[in-house]
């Protein structure tokens, strides 16, 4: 190499390449190492070949001199190479001829001279350069030396070496510079015809190194090196550019190998699939390989690498994809079932490979290979071995992460093609379904798989937001010819511009609802042939009325269509069937067929007709069909191939009929077609090759039998004339509406093979998979599958063993607590339940039955019914005053000292991964080792957390609410449980009551939508045979008062819209439980006096219904009764009525009164209490004078009760009765008259002394009761109380020893009849204006005349009455003449009518009231 004068200055810096490596090495060094390589390689090359093999023999000149001139060329090759290695030369090796340092290497090799030594020696020199890339592709001359190097490796003369050894080395070192050669940098130079060389030479030395039996090193080294080649070639396939035209192109220029030499390549190793059997080692030493096991093996290996190494690229080339569509699934199909599980093994990895670059274009040929190879082998039929291998085969397909949803888009959801994910999903599921025993290890993988698949679905289905069921709806209300119906995206954006859009899943999914309604078609169509058509025409699968080509779409893709019908049906001469039967023949292609497959094709879709002219019309269809799309023009007429496929079918019957003894030879049939063909002679040959081909291939044409349909060639060639037309393959991913989609074709099979392995599992392992998938597919159900859900949590509780009927309670925590199944199974259940309890319904019975077993095993922590830690349950069933039907008894759960505060705090939200980690403490020990086996199943239920259930219920949709809490109801009912003692019954009942309280706090701000269908619930239960209405109302009322009272305490911006809704509901079941049985109103005295104490003097103003308050008031006095409640319920009245400003309404006046009257006439009410209430009673008229005065609007209440219906209905029944006010005083002094007629003297009289005194606050607050409202007020309060006085009085006067109960009853009608006159006096100008006013006059004095002429004195009466009567009279008479109300004058009835009854009264007084 040149040097600059620079070069040689000592005086600079040193050169870069003294003290650096790496990217910035002088390039002057590399070459200098080359030249040093090469000299290294020339010296030991000419030694070799100087070589003698005795150095100290003597040989003679001659000899010597012959010997020098055999190798004098290869040595003055050698020399002048080591001459010019040296050399000062213009530009580097790489820039250099390759020949110049190669060829005399390559002369060596393929000289017939040099010993096997040197010809070692000299590939391992060639092996050398290539290794080191001492040229590429850029150096000058380098197409020339590569193809120099292959050629040099070809041409060598391998039989002139006898020493085997030596001949095997030399083998070797040719398959490293092969191997070499292909993955230099230059390759890409070599063409197409060297490639295809270099591969038929490496295949050589693999057929020498076996059929010669060489070494194993050998045979493994010439596969080793055949492999290597092969990856070589096809790596490059990906950087090829497309083929579109058909004209392979190479890298970037047209002298490369390119796509060509890779359609050859893949072409031979096909060929060895066909040719196996020629490829196996004779007796006379021909062949390549041992067995024909390992010429498939050694193929599919190749081809395997090299759909691995080509990947996508491949379907970029036309021909090399059409090798796979076309020859390489056939082989992969028909050689899978004949050889070992080895090669079936290899066969569904090259399968999966193809699948995982090529399945855009393999649509026909990966179903082909699913129905005819994995599903069948799978399914047991060729033998446990091949069977476990499909298996695992196949659950390699299923963990392609999109593998579930492109097989149901493309196959399940194409009309044309079979259910292929519906059929490996119940296979996964029968081959799993465990039998008997312990499982094997198919079953394990198939159970593997199937987990594998759920889970899948389960990851790729979960969206945010649960969808209502409205979104699931699929409508199909229109025809469509869906069988040849493709998507097009912009048809459908162009169709969506005007209303509604149709998405690709819509298509999807509408296709997929009409193929499942084309299989239900098929059913009725096989049992009635009109019901089959009706209800095509039902579900818009055909017109109406039905057009001929979607009646045939119909008969030729539905699966399971009867073909005897099918048949029966075409043969038909109606003109509709003639019109069918050509639109059938016309779904068939026969382009480039031959006669006997395509009548063999054509016959197998449905069984030919039995009578003569139904076969005529059937054949004449089909042969004018080939006729038009024939493609060699054998028939001049469609006539002669009508008479041909005649003769066809009746060679067929003669050749494979057994009954025929006498069968038709060759010739015959030849004989038999003369001059058929336009009174002309079809060719020979043609006729022969039809004879051999029905002799070796029946064609099936009136079998009815459902025998395994083969792949035959003649079914593959029709395949892939099929798979050019058809809708390509689509990938996609996955689709929350599809993925729930593919779950329901497998759901039902899933759930009970994944339950049935769970069921019969002992091992760990294997039931955290069945966990992991059954909460798999909980995340599926959760999606508007309501009834797997059901189903799915109906298994978890009969795994848990809780609800075992026949097992003892004993026996049941026994089991929970000492096997892992119970325990998971428990965690499972309530896990699912808290996490999609929105899409449970009915088996909220089994949850239920679940808890209450729990309950009574006492593993409920206290917390699951007090979240809060208030005790409010048990403030309200175990306090001291309560009184139990039986002996009390603690329903909650004792938990031992050494559990407090123990468990762990891990909170696992999702459910994806393994369930063991619930069974673990925070420090990382088992749960089965750790305490108590009564502690470790406390632990388990807590971190079930199975309160969350009702605390967190408010994301319940309506519906699982309410089954929820009919579920709890009836379980409270009694419905499906069986009690050993009352003291359980109550105890579960008391139980039901309290999740019942918790679910409906939890959902206050909807309780008017989900609570009215439980009231209906009830009146059910009530029905029930064995219910108990004690410890049902019992416990209930207690729990509806403690929804009460969280009901009415909410501040007012928290509470429901419309708050009087959900108020009257509660205590309108309130009402419904204590008239199931009243008792419990004093068996419950004290909880329920509590409750409604707290609702009056802390919440008043949240009752805004008058049925609260009715009820509420009803309740006080009824339970008030009691001693033990009295003094807080009695002390909570008066508190009302003291501030009755605030919370007594006109609306609940009424009822305040009605309970104030309880209270005060109440017998063990102090005189105090009594008079203090009627002093509040009477006082209360004042409230009436305000509301009059103010027009009925409540000061204080704005709210009041307006919008209630049984407000509106108070007001509209007031109306009725004239004035408002005078109807609410009424109710006011019709409770201080019931009042007076109690036992106690002090009450009564105070009581009339405050009814008086309401009269006179009436009166003077200018409160107007109207003429008719004075009447009733004498008639229903003054009249009936001074009647009932002297009734009394007289009853007591009669009885013997009541001397002083008749003189105690006279005072207070003495006082009362006063009062008659007070009042009189009171209301006397209103009172005389009454129509009626002549009515009650009479009726004042016939109760005076009454009471004159009563003896009392013999029941020891003192006579006050016949005292009192006379100065009533006058007084009256005199109040009246005063206000001209009784004037004499002549024609006075009033006064002439009394003058007369006064003479009966007092005759003493007439003089001086009638001067």
């Amino acid at each position: 190499m040149a040097r600059t004068a620079g070069d040689d200055d000592d005086d600079g810096p040193p050169p870069a390449y003294a003290g650096q490596r790496g990217p910035r090495r002088d390039p002057r060094l590399k070459d200098l190492g080359i030249s040093c390589m090469l000299n290294t390689e020339v010296g030991a090359l000419l030694a070799v070949i100087r070589h003698r093999p005795d150095p100290y023999s003597y040989l003679p000149p001659a000899v010597a001199a012959a010997e020098e001139a055999t190798f004098a060329a290869l040595i003055n090759s050698l020399k002048a190479l080591r001459g010019l290695l040296f050399q000062p030369r213009h530009g580097a090796w790489r820039c250099s001829d390759p020949s110049t340092y190669l060829t005399p290497f390559l002369d060596v090799v393929q000289s017939e001279e040099a010993p096997p030594a040197a010809t070692g020696v000299a590939l391992s020199s060639v092996l050398k350069i290539l290794r080191i890339d001492v040229f590429d592709e850029c150096s000058p001359g380098a197409r020339d030396a590569v193809h120099a190097i292959l050629t040099a490796l070809t041409n060598r003369r391998i039989e002139r070496i006898s020493d085997a050894g030596a001949e095997e080395a030399v083998l070797l070192r040719v398959l490293q510079v092969l191997a070499a050669l292909l993955r230099t940098r230059a390759a890409p130079l070599l063409s197409d015809s060297s490639v295809c060389t270099a591969v038929n030479t490496c295949f050589q030395i693999v057929q020498h190194a076996t059929s010669s039996r060489g070494s194993e090193l050998l045979q493994r080294t010439a596969r080793h090196c055949m492999h290597e080649i092969l990856q070589a070639v096809f790596a490059g396939l990906p950087d090829i550019r497309d083929d579109a035209d058909g004209d392979d192109l190479s890298l970037g220029s047209s002298a490369g190998f390119g796509a060509r030499c890779m359609v050859d390549v893949f072409n031979f190793l096909c060929s060895l699939l066909v040719n196996a059997s020629d490829m196996v080692i004779t007796p006379d030493g021909q062949g390549a390989f041992t067995s024909e096991e390992d010429v498939m093996l050694f193929s599919l290996v190749l081809v395997n690498s090299a759909v691995e190494l080509g990947g996508e690229a491949i379907g970029k080339h036309p021909k090399l994809l059409r090798l796979i569509q076309d020859d390489l699934f056939f082989h992969l199909i028909h050689y899978a079932t004949e050889y070992s599980p080895l090669v079936l093994s290899m066969i569904c990895s090259t399968a999966l490979n193809l699948y995982h670059f090529l399945r855009r274009f393999l649509k026909l040929q990966l179903e082909a290979f699913f129905m005819f190879v994995l599903l069948r082998v799978c399914g047991g039929g060729n033998g446990p071995q091949l069977q476990e291998v499909a298996v695992e085969g196949l659950i390699s397909f299923c963990r392609q992460p999109t593998f579930v949803i492109e097989m149901y888009v493309n196959y399940d959801c194409d009309p044309l093609l079979h259910n292929v994910f519906e059929e490996v999903g119940k296979l996964l599921c029968k081959a799993a379904f465990p039998v008997s025993g312990p499982m094997t290890t198919i079953q394990l993988q198939a159970f593997e798989g199937l987990v594998n698949m759920i889970t899948t679905i389960a990851d790729n289905v979960e969206i945010d937001k649960t969808p209502e069921h409205d979104p699931y709806a699929v409508d199909v209300s229109e025809f469509r010819l869906f069988w040849i119906e493709r998507w097009d995206s912009a048809a459908a954006a162009a169709a969506g511009d005007g209303g509604h859009r149709e998405t690709w899943v819509d298509f999807v999914r509408k296709r997929k609802l009409r193929k499942k309604k084309v299989a239900v078609a098929a059913n009725h169509y096989n049992r009635d042939q009109k019901k089959g058509v009706e209800f095509l025409k039902l579900c818009h699968l055909v017109p109406t009325p039905p057009d001929p080509r979607s009646m045939a779409y119909f008969l030729r893709y539905s699966p399971g269509l009867d073909k005897i019908k099918i048949g029966e049906f075409l043969g038909d001469p109606d003109e509709f069937n003639l019109k069918v039967l050509k639109e059938f023949t016309e779904t068939f292609d026969f382009t480039g067929a031959i006669l006997d497959t395509a009548l063999l094709t054509y016959l197998e879709t449905f069984r030919l007709p039995g009578e003569s002219q139904k076969i005529q019309r059937v054949l004449e269809a089909f042969s004018e069909r080939f006729f038009e799309q024939q493609t060699t023009g054998v028939f001049a007429t469609k006539d002669a191939a009508f008479i041909l496929c005649y003769s066809l079918i009746m060679l067929n019957t003669d050749l494979h009929n057994p009954q025929v003894k006498k069968k038709m030879s060759e010739e015959d049939f030849i004989r038999n077609n003369r001059a058929i063909n336009d009174k002309k002679d079809l060719p020979r040959e043609y006729l022969s090759e039809l004879f051999h081909s029905i002799s070796t291939n029946a064609i099936t044409v009136f079998s009815t039998s459902a025998a395994a349909v083969e792949m035959t060639r003649s079914r593959w060639a029709d395949l892939v004339k099929r798979s050019s037309a058809l809708e390509p393959f689509t990938p996609c991913d996955f689709k929350h509406k599809l993925s729930r989609e593919v779950f329901i074709a497998v759901s039902g099979p899933t759930v009970a093979t994944v339950a049935a392995i769970f069921d019969g599992a002992d091992d760990e392992e294997t039931l955290n998979q069945c966990v992991e998938g059954l909460v798999s597919v909980a995340r599926i159900a959760r999606y508007g599958l309501e009834d797997v859900l059901d189903e799915l949590l109906c298994c978890l509780c009969k795994f848990t063993t809780l609800l075992n009927p026949y097992a003892t309670t004993e026996e049941t925590l026994f089991t929970f607590s000492n096997e892992l199944k119970p325990r998971m199974a428990t965690l499972a259940l309530f896990t699912i339940a808290n996490r999609f309890g929105e899409s449970v319904r009915g088996a909220w019975k089994n949850v239920v039955d679940c808890l209450l077993k729990l309950k009574r095993l006492k593993l409920l922590p206290p917390s699951l019914i007090d979240p809060d830690g208030s005790g409010a349950r048990g403030g309200a069933e175990q306090r001291p005053g309560h009184r139990h039907r039986s002996s009390a008894s603690d329903a909650g759960v004792i938990f031992p000292p050494t559990h407090r505060g123990a468990g762990t705090s891990r909170h696992v939200s999702g459910m994806i991964g393994r369930f063991s980690q619930f069974l673990s403490l925070d420090g990382g020990e088992s749960l089965l080792s750790v305490g108590s086996e009564f502690e470790n199943s406390l632990k388990i239920i807590k971190q079930c957390q199975a309160g969350s259930i009702f605390t967190d219920s408010a994301k319940l949709p309506d519906e699982a609410l309410q089954n929820l809490g009919r579920a709890l109801i009836f379980a409270a009912g009694g419905k499906g449980q069986k009690f050993s003692t009352p003291i359980e019954e109550e105890d579960t009942v008391g139980f039901c009551w309290d999740l019942l309280a918790l679910l409906a706090t939890a959902n206050l701000q909807r309780f008017a939508t989900f609570w009215p269908p439980l009231l209906e619930c009830f009146s059910a239960v009530s029905q029930l045979p064995l219910f108990s209405p004690s410890p049902f109302a019992e416990k209930a009322i207690v729990a509806l008062f403690r929804v009460a009272v969280r009901l009415l305490s909410m501040p007012p911006p928290q509470r429901p819209s419309d708050s009087r809704v959900p108020e009257e509901l509660v205590f309108k079941s309130i009402n419904m439980m204590w008239k199931l049985d009243k008792e419990i109103l004093d068996t419950c005295c004290e909880g329920i006096s509590e409750n409604i104490v707290k609702l009056l003097t802390e919440h008043a103003d949240g009752v805004q219904t008058p049925l609260g308050w009715k009820t509420l008031l009803h309740l006080l006095t009824v339970t008030g009764r009691h001693p033990e409640t009295f003094d807080q319920s009695v002390a909570a009245m008066i508190k009302l009525m003291t501030d009755g400003s605030a919370n007594v309404t006109r609306f609940n006046y009424a009822a305040v009164i009605e309970a104030a009257f309880g209270f005060a006439a109440l017998k063990i009410s102090p005189l105090d209490v009594s008079t203090k209430i009627l002093e509040l009673m009477a006082e209360s008229v004042n409230w009436l004078i305000q509301w009059h005065k103010s027009g009925y609007s409540d000061p204080g209440n704005s709210g009041g009760f307006s919008g209630s219906s049984s407000a509106s209905s108070s007001v509209d029944e007031a109306s009725r009765m004239g004035n408002l006010a005078a109807n609410m005083f009424i109710k006011l002094a019709e409770a201080l008259r019931k009042t007076s007629l109690v036992r106690r003297e002090e009450i009564r009289s105070e009581a009339v002394f405050e009814l008086g005194r309401a009269f006179n606050l009436a009166a003077t607050g200018d409160l107007d009761f109207g003429s008719a409202g004075c009447l009733a007020c004498f008639n229903l309060v003054i009249f009936a109380m001074v009647d009932d006085l002297h009734e009394k009085t007289l009853e007591y006067s009669r009885r013997v020893g009541a001397e002083r109960e008749t003189r105690s009853m006279e005072g207070t009608l003495a006082a009362a009849a006063e009062l008659l006159a007070d009042v009189l006096e009171l209301l006397l100008p209103t009172v005389a204006q009454a129509p009626g006013f002549r009515t009650f006059w009479l009726g004042v004095l016939r109760r005076m005349d009454t009471w004159m002429k009563c003896d009392l004195a013999a029941g020891g009466g003192a006579g006050l009455m016949q005292e009192l009567v006379p100065r009533m009279l006058k007084r009256m008479i005199m109040e009246m003449k005063g206000k001209e109300v009784l004037v004499p004058r002549e024609g006075d009835e009033l006064w002439e009518i009394t003058h007369i009854q006064i003479q009966w009264i007092a005759p003493a007084a007439m003089d001086e009231l009638f001067p």
